[in-house]
């Protein structure tokens, strides 16, 4: 770094591991999507880095439409719905993969399904150091993470409407793959979640790839489909849930708590005045419902118009219970409303990075910055772009800062695994004893951990 400063007019690399990426659509129908790079306590105020992909490996883009980025094992896996915009000139993928500290890509696919079929791509889950799941608009595929081949499809996971026989193209949101796509998933008790747009929750053993239970949403209310699902600080699973299976983004001021070992069910119904998370099946996207991993608590967006209701986010209260309204756009008066899916909480901060927009037709966003409690910090302007930001992703990880507590190992109706209090496959083995001391991969990021 020192030798690299010391050049005259040599910029010095970037540290990529310490700031905020946003992960964007971009502008459909012009170019492909983007990343770009905050780094939010800058001593030179030189906080944004705009489209790094492009900048650290010319001639290379993202595909359209890049919803979701995750850190896994020191990598960054980024998942577009379809290769190429239609106004784009580079063809980028449906799978991306970076070094996640230099920013270069390693891989990419064009293609999820081996057979050239219809497949969107939707989010990512780590499962092991050699294994992850691609959730898409038809089923969850496994993804070789030493060779970043296709191993085939989780058993059980299939959209039932693909190949329904009409024939509206992958980007029509009325075609019969936005009927009964995967998304969201999470990893807890050696189990894989995964909310299924027309099943409800899946429940998959990743020892097996295949489904094992479902949860559905008709415990709630009839003919009630799931929104989303995260994990929070406890372990406990938390559902949102709309009002069908439909994919209209509208939301029942509901949630529901699954326990990730006995798959055991609560239903929490949310006060007056508080709305249950929005959600967005229509034209998929993350959802903005996340959870803290400082404290127990959850945080997300919600409104009468549910979706495109972008100006109150909640909080909840594991412990209690108990829902709060922390943050009204609206009372500012600056006509500043939360775009999309666009709003996590920093893993070691617990502060919450929202994006923030005026109007579709208006490319002026910002990067807003609170506590955990809903109080701003500041602003983060950004050159004029139609951004249409989809999910802030964080390098670390509270994994990341500590040594496993404890382990748990599930068996006998489960393979055999070391799992760390929240969930976290450390590994897997027939026998557990054999285990060598050493380097365990956990949360994406390395720690060192003897047994």
């Amino acid at each position: 770094m020192s030798l690299f400063a010391a050049l005259p007019g040599v910029a010095a690399p970037l540290d990529y591991t310490e700031g905020v990426f946003i992960v964007n659509e971009d502008w459909y129908g012009h170019q492909n999507s983007t990343l770009n790079y905050l780094l939010p306590d800058d001593p030179d105020g030189d906080y944004w880095h705009y489209r790094v992909i492009q900048t650290e490996n010319p001639g290379m883009e993202l595909g359209c439409t890049n919803q979701f980025g995750a850190f896994w094992d020191g990598r960054l896996y980024l998942i577009a719905k379809q290769e190429k915009d239609p106004g784009a000139s580079v063809t980028g993928g449906r799978i991306t993969v970076v070094d996640a500290e230099t920013m270069k890509i390693l891989h990419q696919s064009t293609e999820i399904d081996p057979s050239g079929a219809q497949c969107d791509g939707r989010g990512f889950l780590g499962v092991d150091a050699r294994k992850g799941y691609v959730s898409t608009s038809n089923g969850v595929w496994i993804l070789n993470l030493d060779t970043f081949e296709i191993d085939g499809q989780v058993d059980g996971t299939a959209n039932p409407n693909a190949g329904g026989g009409d024939d509206r193209p992958n980007t029509d949101p009325s075609g019969s793959l936005y009927h009964g796509q995967s998304g969201s998933m999470v990893l807890a008790a050696g189990r894989v979640f995964v909310a299924h747009q027309q099943a409800g929750l899946l429940v998959v053993d990743p020892a097996t790839d295949r489904v094992t239970d479902v949860i559905s949403m008709d415990l709630v209310s009839e003919n009630a489909g799931i929104g989303s699902v995260v994990r929070a600080k406890d372990g406990s699973l938390w559902c949102s849930v709309a009002p069908n299976v439909q994919g209209t983004g509208a939301a029942l001021n509901t949630l529901l708590r699954v326990d990730p070992v006995t798959l055991e069910t609560e239903v929490v119904e949310l006060p007056e005045g508080i709305y249950g998370p929005s959600n967005s099946w229509y034209a998929w996207t993350p959802d903005a419902f996340c959870a803290s991993e400082q404290s127990n608590a959850l945080y997300w967006k919600g409104g009468a118009n549910s979706w495109f209701s972008g100006h109150w986010i909640f909080r909840f209260d594991v412990d209690t219970r108990t829902a709060s309204k922390i943050i009204d756009l609206k009372a500012d008066g600056e006509n500043w409303k939360l775009y999309g899916c666009s709003m996590r909480v920093h893993p070691l901060t617990d502060e919450i990075y929202a994006s923030l927009y005026h109007e579709f037709s208006i490319p002026t966003y910002i990067t807003r910055r609170y506590t955990a409690d809903g109080v701003k910090i500041r602003d983060y302007e950004m050159i004029s772009n139609y951004w249409f930001p989809s999910l802030p992703v964080f390098p670390q990880s509270a994994d990341a800062t500590s040594e496993i507590a404890e382990v748990t190992v599930l068996e006998p109706d489960r393979a055999a695994g070391v799992y760390t209090p929240a969930g976290v496959c450390v590994s897997r083995s027939s026998d557990i004893s054999s285990l060598p001391p050493g380097l365990y991969i956990v949360g994406g990021r390395k720690i060192l951990k003897s047994r």
